[in-house]
C-alpha cells in the first residue's frame, strides 16, 4: 500500500513538473526567432559600452526577430518586457546581455517561463564583468566585444531544446561531521527541527578547539561554562545519534540520498548501551577513572598541548560528552591492569576492533575546523628552540584552571611567574614570504587582547606588549575591548618582530623589531613569549573534503558556492559548510553560520524532495562501444558501465552528473550528449565567434 501511494506521489510530481516547467512546446521545426534584451545597469555597462550601437548590431544577427534595451533588466519592469516579447512575437528563445550569470540566470529563466517558454531556452551574455568592467577606458573596443557576445549567445539559443527538471526524494536525515561548536549548533538545530542527525567527531568527545579555551573575548565569558550546556544537550538530544571517535570513511550517492560508511574506531571500552547490547545489564563505563589510576603507561597528553601527561586510557578533561575512556591502543601494553580494575562493569574490550557503519542521509555539514600553522617553521621566533616561547593556543591551557598549571601562568623553562611578556601578532599570518600563510587569521588579534588583559588581572605588576601590523577589532564590542585594555596598561607596538634571542644561563628573551610608529629599531627583554598562530585547515580534510566532492580554495579552506549570497552552500547539491573549515571567524560568526548551514540543509529534508537541474551528460547507446573510458574521469563518480542488449554501455546517474563535460570531451566515439551544452551548440558558438558578421 504504502509503495502505491509513493508511486501516486511521484507520477504526480512529474505531471506537476512537466506542467510547470514547459507550458508552451516548441515545435522542432520552427524557425528560431530570438529576442535580445540589453541592460544598461545603471553605468555598469552603458558607462563603457554604447547600448544603442549594441541594439543596432544585435538586429541584424540572423534569427534574432527581437531586440531591446532597460536601465535593469533584472527589475520587475525589465522582466516583464521579456515576458511580454514572447507572448507578442512569438519568440523560440532569449538572450539577456546583462552580467553574471551566476548572478541573474534563476531570475531571467523565471521570466522566460512566465512568459510562455521552457526556462531552458534561455542564454545570458556576461557583457558587465567579462567586458564593460574590465575595458572601460576603451568603449569602441567594449562595444564590439559586447556585439560578439551577443552574436555568440544567440547562434547557442537558436539550437536550445526544452529541458524538464527532475525531483529526487530526500531521506529525512542528516549528518554534521565534525564536533566543535559549529558542528554541535548545527546539529542541534537540525534535531530541534526534527531531523534525524548523525554527529561524526574523530575525537573521543566533543566540544573542538573552544573546550581547549580559558575564556572567551570581549565578554571573558568562562568557555567552558558557555560550552558545556551544550555539550550536555547534543549527548541529550533524542534525535541526535552522536559518533565520537568515528570518521567518515566513504560517500556514495546525491543530494538526498547519501550513502556514508563511518568508521568507528575501536575505543576499547563499552558504553552502557553498548554492554546492555552485549547482555552485560548494568554494565558499561561511568567515567570513574579507577583504570585510568592503575595504568602504567604515560604519553603525552594533546589536549594539554602536549604540557602534561596522560596515561593510556583517558579522557580528555572532567566535562567530556560523553564521559566514556578511551584507550590509545598505539601506547596501550595489553597488560590487563585497567580490565581488573574495572570489575563488574565489564567495560574493557582489549580487543575490540574498528566497526564500519552505513548511513542513509539527504543532506550533509562539514564543520572539521582548524589547525594550527606549525609555526617552528619561521625560525627567526625560536619556536620549539626556545623553551619560554609558547603559542597561544600553550598559553590558553597555561592560564586555564583546569590546565596542566591550574591556572598560574609560569614560564615552562623554570616555573617562575613572568613579569614582562610580549606578545607577537600575526604569526605565521599575513606572510607573504612563502613560509607562512598570505591571509589574516581574523580572531589572533582579539585573543592577544585578551591573553594581556588575563595576565594583568592575574599578575600584580605584569608588563604586556604587543607587536602588531594592524589591530583587526571588527565585531561587535571588539573595538571598546581594545580600548579597555589599552587602558588597563597594556603596551602596543606597531612592527613586525624580525628575530628572537635568548639568555641561555637566565633563559629571558630578547625581542628585535621595528616601531613603525616611531620609526626606530628596538630590542625589547621580556620573560616569556606568545606567539599568536596562524590558523589553517585540519589534517587530511583533503580526504573528507574529496568524499563529498567539495572544492577548496587556493589557501586550502573548503570553497562555498557564492562568498556572499551563499556562503554556507557548495557546488555539490545537499552538501554545506559551517565554521572555519571555510575560512577563519571567531565565535559568534562560527556559530551563525552553523545555524545557517543547518537552515539550508534542512529545507531539502522538509520538502521531501529536490529538483534537480537537467544539466547532465546522456549516452547516445547506438555509438558507445562500452570501452568505460569515461567511468573513471567522471569527477562525480556519475557513470558507469552496465549490461545492455548483451552489450555494455554507460549509463548516467543523472543526480550526480554536474554536467561539467569531461566525459562528453573526451569520448573518442561521441557517444555522450551533453545536454544544453552539446556539441552542435558548442560548435554554433564558436562559428558565431569566427565568422562574425559574415554569417
Amino acid at each position: 500500500m504504502a509503495e502505491t501511494k509513493k508511486t501516486k506521489k511521484e507520477t504526480a510530481a512529474k505531471k506537476e513538473v512537466k506542467k510547470q516547467a514547459a507550458p508552451v512546446k516548441i515545435k522542432e521545426k520552427q524557425q528560431p526567432r530570438i529576442g535580445v534584451f540589453a541592460c544598461h545597469c545603471g553605468t555598469n555597462i552603458a558607462g563603457s559600452i554604447d547600448i544603442e550601437a549594441l541594439q543596432a548590431a544585435a538586429a541584424k544577427i540572423p534569427n534574432v526577430a527581437y531586440v531591446d534595451n532597460y536601465q535593469y533588466m533584472c527589475s520587475t519592469p525589465g522582466q516583464k518586457k521579456i515576458e511580454d516579447a514572447i507572448k507578442e512575437h512569438n519568440l523560440t528563445g532569449i538572450v539577456v546581455a546583462a552580467c553574471s550569470p551566476r548572478l541573474h540566470e534563476p531570475t531571467f529563466r523565471t521570466a522566460t517561463k512566465e512568459g510562455g517558454l521552457n526556462p531552458f531556452r534561455f542564454e545570458m551574455a556576461n557583457i558587465r564583468e567579462q567586458n564593460a568592467w574590465v575595458h572601460m577606458h576603451d568603449h569602441e573596443g567594449a562595444t564590439e566585444k559586447a556585439i560578439d557576445a551577443v552574436r555568440i549567445a544567440v547562434a547557442k539559443a537558436a539550437l536550445l531544446e526544452d529541458l524538464i527538471p527532475k525531483k529526487v526524494p530526500v531521506e529525512k536525515a542528516a549528518m554534521v561531521v565534525g564536533a566543535g561548536i559549529a558542528g554541535m549548533q548545527a546539529a542541534l538545530d537540525l534535531a530541534n527541527a526534527g531531523i534525524k542527525t548523525y554527529l561524526i567527531e574523530k575525537e573521543p568527545s566533543i566540544g573542538g578547539r573552544m573546550s581547549q579555551l580559558d575564556k572567551t573575548f570581549p565578554t571573558l565569558d568562562c568557555s567552558q561554562c558557555i560550552l558545556t550546556p551544550k555539550m550536555v544537550d547534543v549527548g541529550r538530544n533524542e534525535n541526535i545519534d552522536l559518533m565520537t571517535y568515528s570518521e567518515v570513511d566513504a560517500v556514495e550517492g546525491y543530494i538526498g540520498n547519501f550513502d556514508v560508511t563511518i568508521r568507528k574506531k575501536a575505543r576499547g571500552v563499552l558504553t552502557p548501551k553498548e554492554a546492555e547490547g552485549r547482555g552485560l545489564v548494568g554494565g558499561g563505563c561511568n567515567g570513574c577513572g579507577d583504570c585510568e589510576a592503575v595504568c602504567p603507561v604515560i604519553k603525552p597528553n594533546l589536549f594539554e598541548v602536549n604540557m602534561k601527561p596522560r596515561k593510556a586510557i583517558y579522557i580528555n578533561h572532567p566535562q567530556v560528552v560523553p564521559l566514556i575512556y578511551t584507550i590509545d591502543f598505539d601506547s596501550c601494553v595489553k597488560c590487563g591492569l585497567c580490565v581488573t580494575a574495572c570489575g563488574d562493569k565489564k567495560a574493557i574490550d582489549l580487543e575490540m576492533e574498528d566497526e564500519l557503519i552505513k548511513v542513509k542521509v539527504g543532506t550533509a555539514i562539514l564543520a572539521t575546523g582548524y589547525d594550527l600553522f606549525p609555526i617552528e617553521k619561521k625560525d627567526e621566533w625560536g619556536y620549539n628552540k626556545y623553551e619560554n616561547v609558547v603559542t597561544s593556543l600553550e598559553f590558553e591551557r597555561l592560564i586555564c584552571a583546569s590546565g596542566p598549571t591550574g591556572g598560574h601562568l609560569v614560564r615552562p623553562s623554570d616555573g617562575v611567574t613572568p613579569k614582562k611578556v610580549a606578545f607577537l601578532l600575526c604569526s605565521g599570518s599575513r606572510d607573504n614570504t612563502g613560509v607562512g600563510k598570505p591571509y589574516c587569521s581574523r580572531f589572533c588579534c582579539m585573543y592577544s587582547i585578551k591573553h594581556a588583559h588575563q595576565i594583568i588581572e592575574k599578575i600584580p605588576g605584569v608588563k604586556p606588549y604587543l607587536f602588531y601590523m594592524d589591530i583587526r577589532a571588527f565585531g561587535k564590542a571588539y573595538e571598546e575591548f581594545y580600548y579597555r585594555i589599552q587602558d588597563e596598561g597594556a603596551r602596543f607596538i606597531r612592527g613586525r618582530v624580525a628575530n628572537i634571542l635568548e639568555d641561555p644561563v637566565t633563559k629571558n628573551l630578547t625581542v628585535m623589531a621595528d616601531d613603525t610608529l616611531l620609526d626606530r629599531p628596538m630590542k625589547l627583554d621580556v620573560d616569556m613569549v606568545v606567539l599568536a598562530t596562524a590558523v589553517q585547515p585540519t589534517t587530511g580534510v583533503d580526504t573528507v573534503r574529496k568524499m563529498f566532492g567539495v572544492s577548496n580554495s587556493m589557501d586550502g579552506w573548503m570553497l562555498e558556492a557564492h562568498p556572499k549570497l551563499n556562503p554556507c552552500g557548495t557546488t555539490t547539491a545537499g552538501v554545506y559548510l559551517a565554521g572555519v573549515c571555510q575560512g577563519p571567524k571567531d565565535i559568534p560568526d562560527t556559530v551563525a553560520q552553523a545555524e545557517g548551514a543547518a537552515s539550508a540543509a534542512s529545507i531539502p529534508i522538509h520538502m521531501g524532495a529536490v529538483e534537480l537541474e537537467p544539466y547532465f551528460a546522456m549516452c547516445i547507446e547506438e555509438k558507445c562501444a562500452g570501452c568505460g573510458m569515461c567511468v573513471n574521469l567522471c569527477p562525480y563518480s556519475a557513470l558507469a558501465l552496465v549490461e545492455k542488449d548483451g552489450r555494455k554501455v554507460m549509463q548516467v546517474t543523472e543526480a550526480k552528473c554536474k554536467g561539467c563535460g569531461t566525459c562528453g570531451g573526451f569520448c573518442p566515439g561521441g557517444a555522450i550528449w551533453m545536454q544544453h551544452f552539446a556539441t552542435p551548440q558548442i560548435v554554433a558558438q564558436i562559428d558565431a565567434f569566427l565568422l562574425g558578421g559574415e554569417q
